[in-house]
């Protein structure tokens, strides 16, 4: 459903953020994300001279490449168009992010090092959509599919003990982060019964028992 129709307004400003997820060929990923900010009229700037409508005000990327454990392996950011000259001067200072784990904390942790004036704003605030967009890449069931028949290709694969108690399931990420995904909604009984909290949990737990729920992406 689209949004009720506005009244009479003027168009000035578009801000647009791509994050996209990508498995590699070494068995790493990358996560990759863009912001870009237009106007939609002619506007001076003292450094670049007239911008045009559509001409970008902000057009800034990072790429972020993880190991199997969300864990930053490597950093790459660009600034390709700002309204100052120096603002790409602090790009090489997201190196900063080698070595921190993408998972709770992590924007604290981000602000710690880049905040204020030891980062950009633009690419700090990117890095929120960017580490959801890690989840979603590597949570999915085509995710899973490709990390493991790369393992078994390189022999990193850990053999299997059939014997082997089965390992508790983790506790998804998602849960309790928005309505839909409540330890007590519908949503969770269905797709991880085994967190469900509602007032039928162990039922729900029960009648689930030894059962394997493929969740949806």
């Amino acid at each position: 459903m689209p949004l009720p129709p506005p009244v009479g307004r003027q168009h000035l400003h578009t801000r647009r953020v791509t994050c996209q997820g990508f498995f590699r060929e070494d068995g790493l990923w990358d996560i990759e994300g863009r912001i870009t900010d237009e106007k939609s009229y002619e506007h001076a700037n003292e450094w670049r001279g007239p911008l045009q409508p559509g001409d970008f005000v902000h057009d800034m990327s990072i790429r972020l490449t993880l190991d199997h454990k969300f864990t930053i392996v490597d950093v790459e950011a660009v600034t390709d168009k700002s309204p100052y000259r120096m603002c790409g001067d602090i790009t090489p200072a997201f190196k900063k992010l080698i070595g921190l784990r993408i998972g709770g904390g992590f924007h604290r942790e981000v602000r710690a090092r880049l905040g204020g004036v030891h980062g950009c704003t633009h690419i700090v605030e990117l890095l929120g959509p960017v580490a959801t967009t890690a989840f979603q890449t590597v949570s999915s069931k085509k995710a899973a599919e490709l990390n493991r028949a790369h393992r078994e290709k390189a022999g990193t694969l850990p053999a299997t003990d059939p014997d082997a108690p089965k390992k508790p399931r983790r506790r998804p990420y998602m849960l309790d982060t928005c309505h839909t995904w409540a330890s007590d909604s519908e949503i969770t009984k269905r797709w991880v019964p085994d967190f469900y909290t509602g007032p039928d949990a162990e039922a729900v737990r029960a009648a689930n028992a030894g059962k394997e729920v493929e969740m949806e992406g």
